[in-house]
């Protein structure tokens, strides 16, 4: 073989593996997204948003929901909810506050990112204030109280007595083009 018809084996190679790289950030992570999103899986709902719930309190039934929180691999920063574990009835307000801190020497952005489980409660559990909803700028050394306001749907199904709502935060700074860290 010649190293003319090598290079052009290892051209026509790299052309593929950046194509197939390109494929999978630029239409399955967003196809990955909307489908998690359509289905409810992952702590995906409908826009993620917050929503407008009108409601009466049903007082005949009690729902223990947990909170808790990770960081994904390499972000530095302290993040744990304040309480970990509320009583609401569905119809009620609940409120939740997590606090962050970076205990690093530099500006960072993130982003939390829920899961529900069970999974399927994701659809009764509507969040009318969440940090969720934004980036969560933190310059170097400083903290946050992030708080979160949510209401369980009285259609929740009678057998779900339990739900634990898990945040994971990223580290996005490096993904966020332009935005800086202000000061809160």
């Amino acid at each position: 073989m010649s190293n003319i018809a090598v290079a052009r084996t290892v051209a026509k190679l790299t052309v593929i593996v950046v194509a197939m790289f390109a494929f999978v950030f630029v239409v399955m992570v967003p196809l990955y997204d909307t489908l998690c999103a359509a289905l409810g899986l992952n702590g995906k709902y409908l826009s993620g948003r917050a929503e407008v719930v009108e409601t009466t309190v049903d007082e005949s039934r009690t729902i223990k929901v947990q909170f808790v929180a990770s960081n994904a691999e390499g972000m530095p920063w302290e993040f744990q909810p304040v309480q970990t574990t509320v009583q609401v009835h569905p119809g009620a307000v609940g409120t939740i506050v997590y606090h962050a801190h970076n205990g690093t020497d530099r500006d960072m952005i993130a982003q939390a990112v829920p899961s529900f489980v069970p999974a399927r409660a994701a659809r009764y559990v509507h969040k009318t204030e969440c940090f969720c909803f934004q980036h969560q700028p933190l310059k170097a050394g400083e903290s946050a109280e992030l708080p979160m306001q949510f209401i369980i749907d009285q259609d929740l199904p009678r057998e779900i007595r339990t739900i634990s709502v898990s945040y994971t935060i990223f580290d996005i700074t490096d993904m966020v083009d332009g935005e800086t860290v202000a000061s809160r």
